[in-house]
């Protein structure tokens, strides 16, 4: 299946053929509406899956299955897209900027996500702020530390996911973990050979 673009821009599935004499500025302008898209369809897809839920609690994992979608990578999107109503969602920041924050309180989130707004920070950028903080003298220490052994194995698919998703190995583990106690019911198994992926 393919997709006209004004006649002159082709997208499909698979590919996006450009016309030899696009200028730069309609090149620049496609690029702006192929961000749009891609960053909206997190959202679009996290909102879709907390509807399913909603209103077809005894099917919609049945339909979720058919669509050929990884269930896991949904339910992260999920996760995000329930933390942040839509009124609360800054269309200057990404997905990506609301998965970094989501599992802070509700005023931390909004805190940073000024910051991050007003600051023109990149979610790389964010991220590493929230980590310089964590770990400065002024910060409370409430935290306690939890230690789980694991095999080698198991800590590289681990490590394979929270890759993916665009995390580090820690905040990945807290995410999953925060994602479980906030709908802990039973997930559906995906592809054996497929890793769990944030997505975010």
């Amino acid at each position: 299946m393919s997709i006209p673009v004004n006649g002159r821009t082709t997208m499909r599935r698979t590919g996006l053929s450009l016309p030899p004499d696009l200028s730069l500025s309609e090149w620049r302008h496609l690029g702006q509406q192929i961000h749009i898209i891609a960053d909206s369809s997190a959202w679009w897809l996290g909102d879709w899956l907390i509807f399913g839920q909603e209103h077809y609690p005894d099917r919609y994992r049945r339909a979720l299955k058919q669509t050929s979608l990884d269930y896991q990578t949904l339910r992260n999107y999920a996760w995000v897209a329930r933390k942040f109503e839509p009124g609360r969602r800054r269309g200057k920041l990404s997905f990506q900027h609301h998965a970094e924050v989501a599992a802070a309180p509700e005023a931390e989130q909004d805190a940073w996500l000024t910051r991050a707004e007003e600051g023109g920070w990149t979610r790389n950028e964010l991220r590493r702020r929230m980590r310089m903080e964590r770990k400065s003298p002024e910060a409370s220490d409430e935290s306690a530390v939890v230690q789980v052994k694991v095999f080698a194995e198991r800590r590289i698919r681990w490590q394979r996911a929270a890759d993916i998703a665009g995390l580090g190995l820690m905040d990945w583990i807290v995410q999953m973990l925060d994602e479980a106690a906030d709908d802990p019911v039973p997930r559906i198994p995906g592809p054996a050979a497929a890793p769990p992926a944030l997505g975010v």
